[in-house]
């Protein structure tokens, strides 16, 4: 079974000590490919960290972007640091970026000028993004709805999508994949059982988005990639499929969009 973790977070402090393990534990549960996250916006920027460990591992790519609740930090030197990095041949997104109003911690409208400006960033260099919406899903539909009308809509992911099957299939329109991450195995996420039931075969993924979302029967612990087997056993088990084949197929996917080459067929 081959499993790719289309979202993680592994430079994140809270692999800091024993991020050999996880690498170990995560190919030993069949996830063999997977995008670790950068974003030059944090506190502490972490996309030379990224860099050095997604080198480090050949199984490994990346993304980079500013994150919303970040996104009072952007300017012309984080847009500079994102050009650079993407000509990487393993940056394979821009992102995560987009719309969060949970938190709030960046101003709305500073948050929709900077999405903007990342998703025209995107469209220029003609690279995918991975979007990032919570609570959001009116305004981002918005904006992505006028850039397919002007012709600058970028391909994508929606990255651990939580909204309703209606809002999915705006998304599905839009050229969109939806990645579910471990809120599927959730008590409470009747919604993305339908969702991920729904789902065109050929547009579904999975993520961890660890150490965050950790899936039941793990949750509270510390989320890490081989903690996918709980989310692809939910998306199987929702679209009674077996978690073999399923895992395949969300494979092919994952490669498609990324931009990647099937390394048996290599």
């Amino acid at each position: 079974m081959r499993i790719f973790d289309t979202h993680c977070h592994l430079a994140d402090e809270r692999f800091g000590e024993d991020l050999p393990e996880v690498i170990a534990r995560m190919r030993e549960a069949g996830v063999c490919r997977a995008n670790v996250v950068a974003d030059p916006c944090e506190e502490e920027p972490n996309q030379e960290k990224v860099l050095a460990l997604i080198e480090a591992h050949d199984f490994l790519v990346f993304s980079i972007g500013a994150h919303p609740h970040n996104a009072s930090r952007y300017g012309d030197a984080a847009e500079a640091e994102i050009l650079h990095y993407i000509q990487h041949s393993k940056c394979r997104l821009l992102g995560e970026i987009g719309l969060d109003y949970h938190y709030d911690l960046s101003p709305r409208d500073v948050q929709r000028a900077v999405f903007d400006r990342q998703l025209d960033l995107a469209f220029a260099q003609g690279i995918p993004v991975q979007l990032h919406v919570r609570e959001a899903h009116g305004d981002c539909m918005d904006m992505l709805r006028a850039r397919a009308a002007a012709g600058r809509m970028p391909a994508g992911i929606m990255h651990c999508y939580t909204g309703s099957w209606e809002a999915a299939k705006v998304y599905l329109d839009l050229g969109l994949y939806i990645s579910l991450s471990g809120a599927l195995t959730f008590k409470n996420a009747p919604k993305l059982m339908e969702v991920a039931r729904n789902i065109p075969a050929d547009r579904l993924l999975i993520e961890t988005d660890c150490p965050y979302m950790a899936p039941v029967p793990l949750r509270g612990q510390r989320n890490e990639p081989a903690f996918l087997v709980h989310t692809l056993a939910a998306a199987a088990a929702a679209r009674s499929e077996a978690p073999d084949d399923l895992a395949e197929r969300l494979y092919q996917n994952s490669l498609r969009a990324f931009g990647l080459r099937d390394d048996a067929e290599a």
